[in-house]
């Protein structure tokens, strides 16, 4: 593709998935392994069909799988914005949110306020379990007014910059590179707020599990 055949950014020439199921490459999540010490057992509420989960479980870590969608992973029709505190034992949330800002009935304005929810909602759970929370959130989404407020509002710990756009698809020869930078921000109730927070590179590794 030439520069004149640019596609916009939130463009990937695809339909997009229902639901926003993407789920996440295995390199994304030993990333965040690499550089937050994470507390479990850990809480996965958006699971999908486990890609995160997994990743998770192979470091070792005990996770709790949840979606509202049932995929054949974990526990089925759990609606996050249902739960008013992590399930027992958990300590540590760990997800991908739900952009949803595809399809003909969902527009960016929406997918905005969803995603604040969210992350507003998973905050408040963090709290209340004196916790840790790790999101997988674009870049762009970061710098917004009204997000990077919210992402202040708590205690950040860490950000892990990936250094590796996502591809989040496979379509052979016709895969498009992938559109976006992310970055795991990482909240940390014991972290000191008088500590400003760390930013890291997290780079592509295809696998650094223990053995």
């Amino acid at each position: 593709m030439s520069a004149t055949q640019a596609r916009p950014i939130h463009i990937s020439g695809f339909n997009r998935q229902a639901f926003d199921f993407y789920p996440t490459p295995d390199w994304v999540t030993h990333a965040l392994v690499r550089h937050v010490p994470l507390r479990g057992p850990i809480w996965e509420a958006c699971c999908g069909d486990g890609a995160m989960a997994r990743v998770l479980q192979r470091h070792r870590h005990q996770v709790v799988a949840t979606d509202l969608h049932d995929r054949g992973f974990g526990r089925g029709r759990v609606d996050f914005f249902q739960q008013t505190e992590f399930p027992d034992g958990c300590q540590t949330m760990v997800t991908n949110p739900p952009y949803g800002d595809g399809g003909e009935l969902i527009r960016a304005t929406n997918a905005s306020v969803g995603m604040l929810k969210f992350v507003r909602h998973a905050l408040d759970l963090t709290a209340r379990a004196n916790g840790q929370l790790a999101l997988l959130v674009r870049i762009q989404w970061m710098a917004g007014k009204r997000a990077s407020t919210l992402i202040a509002s708590g205690p950040l710990s860490r950000v892990v910059v990936l250094t590796k756009r996502i591809c989040w698809f496979d379509h052979g020869p016709k895969t498009n590179a992938g559109q976006h930078h992310h970055a795991w921000l990482f909240w940390d109730y014991a972290h000191d707020r008088s500590s400003p927070p760390t930013m890291v590179f997290g780079d592509y590794q295809e696998d650094i599990t223990p053995h």
